[in-house]
């Protein structure tokens, strides 16, 4: 397919123009193209690749997403600025992880306030006797029939 060859030497800019332009010209035209990069593998989000390889956020199976991604583990050249990249990516991780834990403790310190909080209503009601009624002011007060 030479025509597609020559859209993609644009990129995705113009297989996203021609779509659209083919939406507005005649819809099921605009929905050819569509399946037809979905299909192909051109814009299609589910294919070998994964979803986050747009923005390089590959997430390589521990949950880093973007910290840990290969690419910002390879060389620039400068040995010094490699050295301060990977110390500055090391004690972000380590503050993300600190923030975490923190996150963590904050949550179980509220629920443990909370539940406290239940326990303590729980026994103040279990040791209060039941107060009696007190008949409502403003009018005569019912008397017992024999």
């Amino acid at each position: 397919m030479e025509l597609a060859a020559r859209i993609d030497s644009y990129g995705k800019p113009a297989w996203i123009g021609l779509m659209v332009l083919g939406f507005i010209v005649f819809w099921p035209a605009g929905l050819a193209i569509l399946a037809y990069l979905l299909w192909s593998g051109r814009m299609g989000c589910w294919g070998k690749r994964g979803p986050g390889r747009w923005h390089g956020t590959h997430s390589n199976g521990n949950g880093k997403g973007f910290w840990s991604h290969q690419k910002s583990r390879e060389s620039s050249g400068n040995s010094a600025f490699d050295e301060y990249r990977e110390d500055m990516m090391r004690r972000l991780e380590e503050e993300q992880q600190e923030f975490r834990d923190f996150l963590e403790r904050l949550r179980h310190a509220k629920d443990k306030a909370e539940f406290d909080q239940f326990m303590d209503d729980r026994k103040n009601r279990r040791d209060e006797p039941p107060a009696p009624e007190a008949p409502e002011s403003g009018g005569p007060t019912p008397q017992p029939q024999a």
